[in-house]
């Protein structure tokens, strides 16, 4: 019984990194919920719009940066939306 429980209060994070898309959770090691850091900020609660149209900038050299820039680009436009859709959350 004990394990039922854990079991069933453990899935909502199981779903949540199932549901990551490809390369998605390798932003929340910069980018974590937690984070306070003004350089490197946290995404979550912002308008994935936002999150998209900056990875885009980085991606085709109009941001600056000395690392998002060479991540960016490793993704198409339609990985950086889902990317964006998921780590707003």
């Amino acid at each position: 019984m004990r394990w039922r429980l854990l079991a069933l209060l453990a899935w909502p994070a199981m779903a949540m990194a199932q549901e990551a898309p490809p390369g998605a959770s390798t932003c929340l090691g910069c980018h974590a919920s937690t984070r306070t850091d003004a350089a490197i900020p946290s995404l979550r609660g912002r308008d994935p719009a936002d999150v998209a149209e900056a990875m885009r900038a980085f991606r085709e050299g109009r941001r600056p940066a000395t690392l998002m820039d060479r991540l960016a680009k490793g993704f198409s436009e339609e990985e950086s939306q889902a990317i964006a859709a998921w780590i707003v959350r």
